[in-house]
């Protein structure tokens, strides 16, 4: 379980994430969401350990602040919003940079392990090509492939695994957005835990357990999917008149935008 409490977080003085509590479990996909500006992504950096914070971050039972970097690559990999690379790496070194965090495998499973990852991504073909050369999508998906290389297990020794993942899916088309968000959700079935920053209320609803809703950095609402998507917290959030319906098979909600240019 990630234990978040009471976290507040300031940059450059400015509080931009304040007294924001709330968990994880092994097992489910939770969603961070919120307008442009609300504290998501420092709270996925501090959650992941690469920002100091103030509060309490346990992951595992153990407080964030006091593992080292070794012990923190072991338990989570991370997927940024957004990554720069200014040497002309393959997506092979790419890939491959994940194994160099962690536990360490020999040779011929690290040469699996950077294979499945390509393949689960959809990108098989892929390692001899050039990172820059690559699609704003396609060099998203060599990101996440690197973090499965890293965290290629959802459960290590007992203990769940997890994956921090920063707008996965915010450059790729509607398929690539679907594979993505179906491997978050198998990688939770087999135990261990995701944690996704996401803008999308539709992918949400039809991908997520659980659900943090910010505002201005604050907490606004968190829980079941089915609790926190409503329409009131919606408008509070967001500031326009968004409807939440229903599909009639399996009562999923789904968010309808078209209210919102009503008068």
């Amino acid at each position: 379980m990630i234990d978040v409490s009471n976290l507040s977080v300031r940059l450059a003085g400015k509080p931009v994430v304040q007294d924001v509590s709330f968990t994880a479990e092994a097992g489910t996909l939770t969603a961070i969401c919120g307008p442009n500006g609300s504290g998501k992504t420092t709270t996925m950096k501090a959650v992941s350990g690469e920002l100091a914070y103030h509060g309490t971050v346990h992951m595992n039972g153990a407080e964030i602040g006091g593992l080292q970097a070794w012990q923190l690559a072991e338990m989570r990999g991370v997927l940024p919003q957004a990554s720069s690379i200014s040497f002309p790496f393959t997506v092979r070194e790419i890939v491959r940079m994940g194994l160099t965090s962690g536990r360490n495998r020999h040779p011929e499973q690290a040469d699996r392990i950077a294979t499945e990852a390509l393949a689960a991504v959809d990108l098989s073909g892929f390692e001899g090509r050039f990172y820059q050369e690559l699609s704003g999508g396609e060099q998203q998906r060599v990101q996440l492939a690197r973090v499965l290389c890293q965290i290629s297990e959802p459960v290590i020794d007992g203990k769940p695994c997890w994956l921090l993942l920063d707008e996965p899916v915010s450059s790729l088309d509607i398929s690539h957005q679907l594979t993505i968000m179906t491997l978050a959700r198998q990688f939770c079935r087999r135990g261990g835990g995701v944690i996704a920053v996401m803008h999308d209320l539709n992918l949400t609803a039809l991908f997520a357990d659980r659900m943090v809703l910010l505002k201005n950095g604050r907490l606004q609402a968190k829980g079941a999917v089915k609790d926190v998507l409503t329409d009131r917290h919606l408008q509070d959030v967001f500031g326009c008149n968004l409807r939440v319906n229903r599909v009639p098979a399996d009562g999923a909600p789904f968010v309808l935008a078209h209210s919102a240019l009503i008068d």
